[in-house]
């Protein structure tokens, strides 16, 4: 029996092992293109897939469990070297990508589901079946090393060894001795530092006696590089380094004197069909320092809901806080200045405690952007191949931090820019080569940290958009008047690309769909808080640029007033404050039925915040203050009656009863209890 807390891990990791999947696809996939082999990711792949296998059998997720099975024997197929990996191959993986998160969405909705219930299955495991049964067989057994050595390596290490030799690489034996507490660290150094120079192939203990708390391990190491230089790199970590026996002749053949002594090998605990010493956890991560605990072991998975939680309290403590603070105030205005003092203090180290709190909870939401960027690329693999175009993904920034609810909500809007991009801005071979462009055409996705701020960049080397089309589809569309598009500029003509139904291509295309959609990008980004814009330049290419706060659960926001109510203002658009008046420069006047603010020779539209709230105002001294404010490319000013105070502030979201007031984005509690 496996409890709801037992099955929501089940379902954390193993969406973990299907993305690491998906990684080392990636990294396949451009090795195929540039012509490199890729072993070791291969291996990779395959024990996330194992490891899938199992937990799914253990956790009864028998769909997921088939076809987890299926891409095992494939990968096996493909690393034993009996199949050549080709593009058709790569489809067939990257496929099971998408379907394996499907299959893990509906054993969350159905349990025990079967594979053939989700629409794809069956096709994708006949597909798997129709590879592996034609694959051709391989011959075992090599004559290239003493029996001793060949009877405890696995199938697969047996075809690494084969595979080096055949390119005409040397087998070397690295000895070097662990002691037992460091072992991981250590044996994760020495491997690193040895593929410097060829692959290593296998690691075993090597017999010989040791004291009780150290282990002697020969690796095997496939190299082109000399003995010389080997025994220069790595003499200060191993014991000894000995080549090993390099031609297809059988012992008789070789003779004695012509072959290093033979490996002796320890016995070992046989797991499953595979004789090895057991993997340390976290070997192929990121090279460690020497005696540092493993970080693997050092991570905790966190539910979000429960930092979401910790946020309320932290929201609910601010709130004490500003009460500590006006207690303190009104002790020192009743003369009671000791306490006043002593109040004062403890508000200091209140506020002081409570920020490193905030920091410590914003910190553990923050993921890095590779998680949405993988997903990504991806798509744009399968997009630019149902297009027949030959697209380059590149991507910088992707260690980027940022709120996990905000990756999640990011994901369609970049993959839709991506989809536009590939369908609509990169051209065809032909086309490119007549402009004197590289047939490949290229995305870049760009990430960085600018403040409180996270700008994501989309550009791509296609044709442009061109605006005097898109002008016309926004005027066939009923968007835009005729006169009115007349008085457009260069920038206000590409905002056009983001009025529903306009599109910057009049054929239909199943890829990036019938004009709809850019709209809806623009409004799921500025929910999050988002503001987008782009540049594009017609035969040169369109870059979309993309400003997200780095958390939505905490936001700094300017506290101003309105016809008697306190508003807050996410600080993030807020460029400057204005003091309005009589002169000429302050002055809001009425221009053509618009109101404007004269600021530095230049006229900026003013939007009254009492007006666009329907808030009724008796104040003779209202509309005072002018808050300039910057969304993407746009620039106005929002006129209000008071300025108050900037604050940090845990946004709480608006009812769902109120889900149709869209001029309000959350709610807060200030520190002295007023609702915001």
């Amino acid at each position: 029996m496996i409890d709801d807390s037992g099955r929501d891990e089940f379902f954390t990791e193993a969406q973990e092992l299907i993305e690491a999947f998906s990684r080392h696809l990636l990294v396949i996939d451009s090795g195929y293109k540039e012509g490199t082999d890729q072993p070791e990711t291969f291996n990779e792949a395959f024990r996330a897939i194992h490891t899938l296998k199992g937990l799914c059998g253990l956790f009864g997720a028998v769909g997921l469990a088939k076809v987890t099975h299926h891409l095992e024997d494939l990968l096996d197929e493909i690393r034993l070297g009996r199949l050549k990996i080709n593009s058709a191959i790569l489809d067939i993986l990257f496929s099971s990508v998408e379907l394996s998160h499907s299959l893990l969405a509906q054993e969350k909705e159905t349990p025990g589901i079967q594979a053939e219930a989700v629409t794809g299955t069956a096709i994708l495991m006949n597909s798997i079946t129709g590879l592996t049964k034609t694959s051709p067989s391989q011959e075992n057994k090599i004559e290239l090393l003493d029996d001793t050595i060949l009877s405890v390596l696995t199938e697969y290490e047996e075809h690494r060894l084969r595979t080096n030799l055949d390119a005409g690489l040397e087998i070397f034996r690295l000895r070097a001795k662990f002691n037992l507490f460091t072992i991981d660290t250590e044996l994760n150094l020495l491997k690193e530092r040895a593929r410097e120079f060829g692959e290593v192939i296998t690691y075993l203990p090597s017999g010989e006696a040791s004291s009780t708390d150290e282990l002697e391990l020969d690796l095997l190491l496939a190299t082109g590089d000399s003995l010389q230089n080997l025994q220069l790199a790595l003499a200060a970590s191993t014991e000894a380094i000995e080549p090993l026996a390099t031609t297809r002749q059988s012992s008789e053949e070789r003779g004695t004197d012509s072959v290093s002594p033979p490996l002796s090998v320890a016995p070992l605990t046989q797991v499953g069909e595979e004789v090895r010493l057991q993997e340390p956890r976290g070997a192929e991560q990121e090279q460690l320092q020497p005696h540092e605990p493993n970080l693997v072991r050092r991570a905790v998975r966190v539910d979000i809901r429960k930092l979401d939680r910790l946020m309320n309290v932290l929201g609910e403590l601010a709130i004490l806080k500003g009460s500590l603070q006006k207690n303190a105030s009104n002790a020192l205005a009743n003369g009671e200045r000791l306490l006043g003092r002593d109040l004062q203090r403890l508000h200091r180290n209140f506020e002081r405690r409570l920020e490193d709190l905030q920091d410590g909870i914003l910190e553990m939401r923050m993921v890095p952007l590779a998680q949405a960027f993988d997903r990504l690329a991806r798509g744009v693999r399968t997009i630019s191949r149902e297009l027949n175009k030959e697209v380059r993904l590149v991507i910088t920034g992707a260690e980027t931090e940022i709120d996990k609810l905000i990756v999640e909500e990011l994901s369609e809007p970049l993959l839709h820019m991506l989809r536009n991009a590939i369908d609509h801005g990169i051209e065809d071979h032909d086309e490119r080569r007549k402009t004197g462009k590289p047939e490949s055409g290229t995305i870049a996705l760009n990430a960085y940290q600018k403040g409180n701020h996270v700008v994501l960049e989309v550009e791509d080397d296609g044709s442009g958009i061109n605006q005097e089309e898109l002008m016309r589809r926004a005027i066939s569309a009923g968007s835009l008047s005729e006169s009115k598009a007349q008085e457009l500029d260069h920038e206000e003509r590409l905002q056009l690309m983001f009025l529903p139904g306009v599109s910057t291509t009049t054929q239909v295309s199943e890829i990036s769909g019938r004009g709809v959609g850019m709209d809806v990008v623009k409004t799921n980004i500025e929910l999050i808080g988002g503001a987008v814009d782009l540049v594009s330049r017609e035969g040169e290419g369109t870059t979309f640029t993309i400003k997200i706060p780095l958390t939505l659960a905490i936001v700094s926001a300017l506290i101003v007033g309105s016809a008697g109510q306190r508003i807050a203002v996410p600080q993030l658009s807020v460029v400057e404050l204005v003091r309005t008046g009589s002169n000429k420069e302050n002055r809001i006047e009425n221009i053509n039925g618009t109101q404007v603010l004269r600021l530095r020779d230049r006229l900026l539209p003013v939007l009254p915040l009492n007006s666009a709230l329907k808030l009724t105002s008796k104040d003779a001294n209202a509309n005072r203050f002018v808050i300039v404010m910057q969304v993407a490319s746009h620039r106005f000013g929002l006129v209000v009656d008071e300025v108050f105070d900037t604050e940090e502030i845990v946004v709480k979201p608006i009812s769902s009863m109120l889900r149709d007031v869209t001029e309000y984005s959350g709610s807060t509690i200030l520190g002295d209890g007023s609702v915001i």
